[in-house]
């Protein structure tokens, strides 16, 4: 499990941790593992052109003394200060004493610097940082984007907001950010996360002293392979469920297709489906139990997904809310469920919106959503008193506990931006609801196979929704052998 902190957790955690340590061992501790990364960025170290980005504070204290270390061994480094009579005094005189040299953003020499660096280090601001780079820092940042030096961002690219992944303005782009101690949302959400580059996590003790519960968790392989269910021999097709599809209309019959094969492919015992694309559903999958009454009288089901391409009719949005088992509100349902409805429910209840979708239930364009999703998420969360999976670049799963940490799914890739790519993940989630995940495992279990299917089914070519809903059972293996 990849876990993060906020800015505020992450400070209480390194203030006890100080207390317990000599002067100065933290930074030294992170200044090591930033050396030691930027090293095998550049393979060989002596001769090499350094430059430091350097703000004032802790942050840049890091950047200087790592930039010391290679300094020592034998790179050409330059340090820009930003604020001069704020740098980190201790850091700034050992690297003097390795040899190092300092400048002004607004020397002659600092452009012909960055664009003859090998590395550059961004220690502008750290996780204090807000509301994006003062003047200075944005045209630094600026020339940065033209140099081709390879950028190692410390802790966190400057620019980005550390606990929710926003961006206003400018910011660095980072090809690595070497982080300490714990990951911040920001490096794990979009936009920021697009600002990161390769992530490396620096272990300095940290651990002991932050809390058990962080606020944003990503699943790794062990993770989902503990979730997903296994069939014994003693399942049927009823233990191992029966998710009940109820989308598709005469205009968009292939909305109830890919649902189908998502819930099909993800493992559920049997599928009932009710709708108006029957006879397409049963031309490609004829395993599927098709009933012609609402979800009302289909059948037994043990989860319901309701709205891929279901069209205007609220009628099988409504009596899947009202039955006793999970249900899925994905596309046309998430418009045409009430409200009041879905926070009354008794049984759980996980939303699948993408960002338009979000956009329309909070009363906020869709800039706003994409602009901070974290924040999104959990509002809509709230609101609906559901757990809601926000699809997009980095897709999120929220429950309306603000105790309960959000999860972020590391596995999405674009190409999963095709028509009905967003159907076959509903019925994949629909599966791992009746097989009796909680919607907030399921949501997280079914993101994180579909990014993986998506990647398997492009391998970096043109593919479409089926062929995603096909590639589902490779990364089910991959995941579980």
């Amino acid at each position: 499990m990849r876990s993060a902190h906020r800015v505020e957790t992450v400070r209480t955690a390194e203030r006890t941790l100080m207390a317990r340590l000599p002067d100065g061992a933290l930074m030294q501790r992170a200044a090591a593992g930033l050396a030691t990364a930027c090293a095998d960025l550049l393979g060989r170290v002596y001769g090499s052109r350094v430059v430091v980005l350097t703000g004032s504070g802790d942050n840049g204290g890091d950047a200087l003394y790592a930039a010391a270390r290679l300094a020592r061994r034998g790179a050409g480094v330059i340090a820009v200060l930003l604020s001069p009579d704020r740098t980190h005094p201790a850091a700034l005189e050992a690297l003097r004493r390795a040899g190092g040299t300092t400048t002004t953003p607004h020397a002659t020499t600092t452009p012909t610097a960055l664009a003859r660096a090998d590395l550059v280090l961004d220690g502008v601001v750290g996780i204090g940082g807000k509301g994006g780079l003062r003047p200075d820092a944005a045209r630094l940042a600026a020339l940065l984007a033209d140099s081709p030096a390879a950028v190692v961002a410390v802790d966190l690219p400057s620019g980005i907001e550390p606990d929710t992944g926003e961006v206003h303005g400018a910011a660095v782009r980072a090809d690595l950010t070497v982080t300490f101690g714990t990951h911040k949302p920001g490096l794990l959400i979009d936009p920021a996360r697009e600002y990161a580059g390769s992530v490396r996590l620096i272990d300095i003790g940290l651990a002991e002293t932050l809390p058990s519960t962080p606020a944003l968790e990503s699943l790794q392989h062990t993770d989902v392979a503990a979730l997903l269910p296994r069939p014994t021999g003693e399942s049927d097709k009823y233990r191992r469920g029966v998710v009940g599809i109820a989308a598709g209309s005469t205009r968009y019959p292939g909305a109830a297709v890919l649902a189908v094969a998502g819930a099909l492919r993800g493992g559920a015992g049997a599928v009932r489906y009710v709708g108006a694309a029957a006879e397409a559903v049963l031309a490609r999958y004829p395993e599927t139990l098709v009933s012609n009454a609402g979800p009302k009288k289909a059948g037994r089901v043990q989860a319901w997904v309701a709205g891929p391409g279901a069209g205007d009719d609220p009628t099988p949005v409504a009596e899947a809310l009202a039955s006793d088992v999970p249900v899925l509100l994905d596309a046309d349902g998430l418009r045409l469920a009430d409200r009041d409805t879905v926070r009354t429910r008794e049984a759980p209840t996980l939303m699948t919106p993408h960002a338009g979708e979000a956009a329309a239930l909070l009363g906020i364009s869709r800039e706003e959503v994409e602009a901070a999703r974290l924040t999104a998420v959990r509002d809509l969360a709230r609101a609906y008193d559901a757990t809601v999976l926000l699809k997009g670049s980095t897709t999120l799963v929220a429950t309306p506990d603000p105790a309960t940490p959000v999860r972020v799914n590391p596995t999405g890739t674009p190409w999963l931006a095709t028509a009905g790519s967003g159907d076959v993940l509903s019925g994949l989630a629909g599966s791992l609801l009746a097989a009796g995940l909680f919607p907030l495992d399921a949501g997280s279990a079914a993101a994180y196979l579909h990014g993986l299917a998506g990647r398997y089914a492009a391998d970096g070519a043109p593919t479409s929704a089926h062929d995603v809903a096909e590639a589902i059972p490779r990364a089910w293996r991959d995941i579980t052998s």
